[in-house]
């Protein structure tokens, strides 16, 4: 099916006027899965049904989120080869094209502008970060494409008015840690935590997760005596350490990524402090994090969509699929991003088009708003606004292993309401 593509307009995007046709990306890395090249559909004009179905998407695989960003990464690469390896998409090989965006909004937008303007791409996933999702949405939605997501769960992101845009995890930031808020809410009175610190990275994820707890516990009548907000870049965190120390906080809540939160824990632990609880968001479901905070993980908590030993429907077959591609088991990033490829693969198999029209870019968003697709984290459907209607799991570090506490018809191991010394 032939389809235009508009050059030479001006896009809003990110707060500031772009040039459609102007965006230029350097040193591009095309990551590619599949056989052969497709040429029919770079750069534009007929989609060649017989080539691959070529796949856009921008990471941070450099910069503040590289982390996270080379996990989707790993996710998505680890789709693709499983995909075709089973006879592909509509019969057809799917190729990934890799871009890094070194975690700066303007660039996720550029690539994306070039992704679909210049490269002809016949669909997008998103990248890591609502700071990056929002951007790269917005250019999305000014071409009309489907934009499935694996990490963009801030509130932010479902108030932008985007039409065309699905989170593939089981809830939103704010309602991560639910079934933590209700289990406290549940405890006796006396036996609550009565005070409260938080500490979070100024990104819009980051700080949705801790505050999300944070309005649930000052419900519950838990005092909030440090509240704090750090630059992404921060390296630095005596300051905060110092004050999170003084307050002696019955509970420490982290709105973390990855590298802050092995930071700020290290900084805490050498003055001293112990909370009763502590609770990071992203970092404790990294297999990184027990040697970075030197194995001082006993009782520490965090929020999971996913877990390699959930029963799922295909759980299983990825579980075995990707440990066999990597050596370890996959985790939370690896595997959303595995479910953007399940969802848009649902999608694209339903209505039979997998091309950059308007009139196969909207079937596609059509189908997800009404279907129910089954994934690796479950089932998912989604609001008007995109917002998954699901839960997250909390997950534990108990006798040196991460399990899942919450809620107790999924839990693997009891919940350590009393965290031990770190």
């Amino acid at each position: 099916m032939g389809h235009e593509r508009r050059e030479g307009r001006d896009l809003r995007v990110g707060g500031a006027w772009r040039r459609g046709a102007s965006a230029v990306v350097a040193g591009v890395a095309a990551l590619t899965l599949a056989g052969c090249l497709s040429s029919g559909n770079a750069g534009g004009g007929e989609s060649d049904e017989d080539g691959p179905i070529q796949i856009g998407i921008s990471l941070p695989l450099t910069g503040d989120f590289s982390e996270p960003g080379k996990g989707v990464q790993r996710g998505y690469e680890a789709w693709a080869a499983y995909v075709n390896e089973n006879g592909g998409l509509l019969g057809r090989d799917v190729e990934l094209k890799i871009l890094d965006d070194q975690s700066n909004a303007d660039r996720v937008a550029s690539d994306y502008e070039k992704l679909i303007n210049q490269d002809g791409v016949d669909l997008v996933f998103g990248p890591f970060s609502t700071r990056l999702v929002v951007p790269a949405a917005q250019v999305a939605q000014d071409y009309g494409f489907l934009f499935v997501e694996p990490a963009g769960a801030a509130e932010e992101i479902f108030t932008q008015g985007f039409d065309n845009l699905f989170y593939a995890a089981p809830a939103v930031a704010q309602d991560h840690y639910d079934y933590l808020a209700d289990y406290i809410e549940q405890m006796p009175e006396d036996e609550r935590p009565k005070t409260a610190a938080y500490a979070a990275m100024d990104d819009p994820f980051a700080q949705g997760t801790a505050y999300g707890l944070k309005d649930r516990l000052e419900q519950m009548g838990v005092e909030t005596v440090v509240d704090e907000v750090y630059p992404p870049n921060t390296t630095d965190f005596s300051s905060i350490a110092n004050k999170i120390s003084d307050s002696n906080a019955d509970i420490l809540v982290g709105g973390t990524q990855y590298q802050d939160a092995v930071n700020l824990i290290v900084a805490v632990r050498q003055l001293g402090y112990q909370p009763r609880m502590a609770a990071f968001s992203t970092a404790p479901t990294n297999p990184e994090f027990p040697e970075a905070i030197g194995d001082q993980t006993e009782g520490i908590i965090s929020p999971t969509g996913y877990t390699p030993e959930a029963s799922w429907e295909t759980n299983a077959e990825f579980v075995e699929f990707y440990t066999e591609m990597h050596g370890t088991p996959p985790n939370e990033d690896e595997a959303n991003a595995w479910t953007t490829g399940q969802v848009v693969a649902a999608a694209v198999e339903a209505v039979e088009c997998a091309d950059a029209s308007p009139e196969c870019q909207q079937s596609l968003i059509d189908w997800l708003r009404e279907n129910e697709v089954q994934t690796v984290v479950g089932p998912l459907s989604w609001d008007e606004a995109g917002r998954p209607q699901g839960a997250h799991l909390i997950q534990q570090y108990v006798d040196g292993e991460i399990k899942i506490v919450l809620p107790e018809e999924a839990a693997e191991a009891d919940f350590i309401a009393e965290k031990p010394a770190w």
